[in-house]
Parts: C-alpha cells; structure tokens; sequence
C-alpha cells in the first residue's frame, strides 16, 4: 500500500512524510551535522494504522521489513530477554532495514511500576542504553497501544512520538469506498453506514467492508447492499461487548 492510499489524520501523514522526505535527504543533511528522524514511537488503539504504517515506510523507503513481537521477547530467565535484545540492535547495525518493536509495552513499563520485577527493570535499561547507542541508518519503530504504561524516559529516545486514533467520519467514508471500490453501491445510505460504522477502528472497518463483499459475491451480486454492510458493521461493534 503506496502511503497516498493511507486514510489517516492529517497531522499524521504529514508526520510521516517528513520521516521519509529526511530519510531520502539523509545525505544532504549529514553533510550539515544533522540526523534524519529514524526512530519513531507510534501509539493509538488496535487497528488504527501503527503496524500499516511501518510496512508503508518500508515500501516507500525501499527496505525490508523486521518485525520484533516484544511479547514473545521476554523470557523469565535472567538475563535471556537482554542478551536477546543486544542480538537483535546488532542485527539492525548490520543489516539496514525497518524493525517494528509490537506490543512494546511489554519491555517498556513504567520502571516504578509497583508490579515490575528487577529482570524487567534492567531489560527496560538495556533498551534504553542500546536504542540510544545505535547510530545505524535503519529506521526503528515502537508501536504500543497502552502508552500509560510506558516509562517517560522512553519519549525521549525517539524522534518522533505519533499518535494514531479511530477514523473520524470523513475517514471512514473514505475508507469504505476505497475497500468496497466497484462493489459501492450508489445508493448506500451513508448516513447509516456512517453512524453504523462510528467507534470502530480501521482494521475492523476494513474487515467488515471485505464480509460484505464476500456475501455480495456467495449472493451474484454486483453491489454491497447497505443491510449486509449494516449487518457486518454491527457483528464488528458485538466483538467489543
């Protein structure tokens, strides 16, 4: 997905943009003693465009992309989850590429949480140490849903802090007919799919837009009606009781 195609807020396109317009000038701009933004921490909701958003600026940038599920990082051996950590900023040293750190809250607690434990502590300290020594040109992502349970210190090891939120109406019109395309009825009844569609995230909009269009397909029909559209919107909305 080419990062025209994103439905997002705005300020966050424009964000994103600037990471990649000084990416692709890093060259000039290390010729003044100044570094490109390439460690971003990106927080918001599930579904709202943290994970998207790190395989557009890998496409647009033309590099691979890394994805580092922090969750399954963390081991209760003393010691494991650090070593592990030290292996994977070697790797972003050696081989130039975007790395998305998931779920990043898992070693990015609060370090006076009452609940941490001495072994988070220290790999939360080793984090820290490593993303601030790393001087590679590979683009490092944080992405968390639960940015209260981040440590402060974290903020400021990172470019940039972006904040992602649920389409607002303007967003998810777009959304549903870029999703639905040639099977947008003309007479969807907006008012209803809009209201239908308020609270849900983009991925679960996107989920419900691609049922409609496979029950459009199971029925020979060229269009999404608007009660199928009305009914899967609503399935998404049951999934939060």
């Amino acid at each position: 997905v080419p990062i025209t195609a994103m439905v997002i807020q705005t300020a966050v396109r424009e964000r994103l943009d600037r990471v990649i317009h000084e990416y692709r000038q890093q060259d000039k701009l290390k010729s003044h003693g100044l570094q490109h933004r390439r460690k971003l921490m990106l927080i918001g909701p599930p579904g709202t465009g943290k994970t998207m958003t790190a395989k557009v600026l890998a496409r647009e940038l033309h590099l691979p992309l890394h994805t580092i599920q922090v969750d399954r990082l963390v081991t209760k051996f003393m010691g494991e989850t650090s070593a592990k950590l030290r292996q994977i900023f070697d790797m972003i040293q050696q081989e130039h590429a975007v790395y998305l750190f998931d779920e990043f809250d898992a070693i990015g607690g609060d370090r006076s949480s009452e609940n941490d434990v001495g072994e988070m502590r220290r790999v939360l300290n080793a984090f820290l140490q490593f993303i601030e020594q790393d001087t590679s040109d590979s683009l490092i992502i944080a992405a968390t849903n639960n940015p209260k349970l981040l440590d402060r210190a974290l903020y400021r090891r990172f470019d940039d802090v972006i904040y992602y939120d649920e389409p607002d109406q303007e967003q998810r019109e777009k959304l549903i007919a870029n999703v639905l395309g040639t099977f947008l009825d003309s007479r969807t009844a907006w008012k209803k799919i809009l209201q239908q569609s308020e609270g849900l995230s983009h991925a679960e909009i996107d989920i419900a837009c691609l049922d409609a269009i496979k029950t459009a397909i199971l029925a020979d029909r060229s269009v999404v009606g608007n009660d199928d559209l009305l009914n899967c919107l609503t399935e998404k909305h049951n999934t939060h009781k």
